[in-house]
This record gives structure tokens, C-alpha cells and sequence, in this order.
């Protein structure tokens, strides 16, 4: 059972990680942030430390990976909303 709940934490992190690569892309291209809000990305990579920092210390492999792979995805958008306004 213990296996099945990984798979779907797995399959969740997977699908929220990639939900921002879209994104990222666009913005590496473009070099264009002026849509998108610097607070809300702010919250957002707070959030996302504290939910690796929570699977840690939760040995919670899903969270861990999904959290660090989302978070370099969205501090990647944050970098360039910070360096292009």
C-alpha cells in the first residue's frame, strides 16, 4: 500500500512541477515578467522552501524532489522578474 502512496505523490509532484515549465520557457525567451506579480512569486518560493524544508524532515521523497525541482522552476521566474521588472 506504502508503494501506491508514493506513486501518487510522485504523480501529483510531477504534474505541479511541470505545470510551471511553460512558463519558464516563455520567460527565458521573451525576457518578459511585466504580467506577472513579483509578491505573489515571492510568497510562492517562500512556500515552496518551507514544503522542502517540511519533507526533510519528513524524509517525504515526493516532496522533496517535486519541491526542488518546482523550486528552481519558479526561482528561475523569480531571477528574471527580479533582473527585468
Amino acid at each position: 500500500m506504502m508503494e501506491n502512496v508514493t506513486l501518487l505523490g510522485f504523480a501529483a509532484a510531477t504534474c505541479t512541477t511541470l505545470a510551471f515549465l511553460p512558463q519558464v520557457l516563455k520567460t527565458w525567451r521573451t525576457r518578459s515578467t511585466e504580467d506577472i506579480s513579483l509578491t505573489m512569486f515571492l510568497v510562492l518560493c517562500g512556500g515552496i522552501v518551507l514544503w522542502l524544508i517540511y519533507g526533510m524532515l519528513t524524509e517525504d521523497w515526493p516532496l522533496m524532489v517535486g519541491n526542488g525541482i518546482t523550486l528552481l522552476l519558479a526561482g528561475t521566474i523569480l531571477f528574471f522578474k527580479l533582473r527585468h521588472g
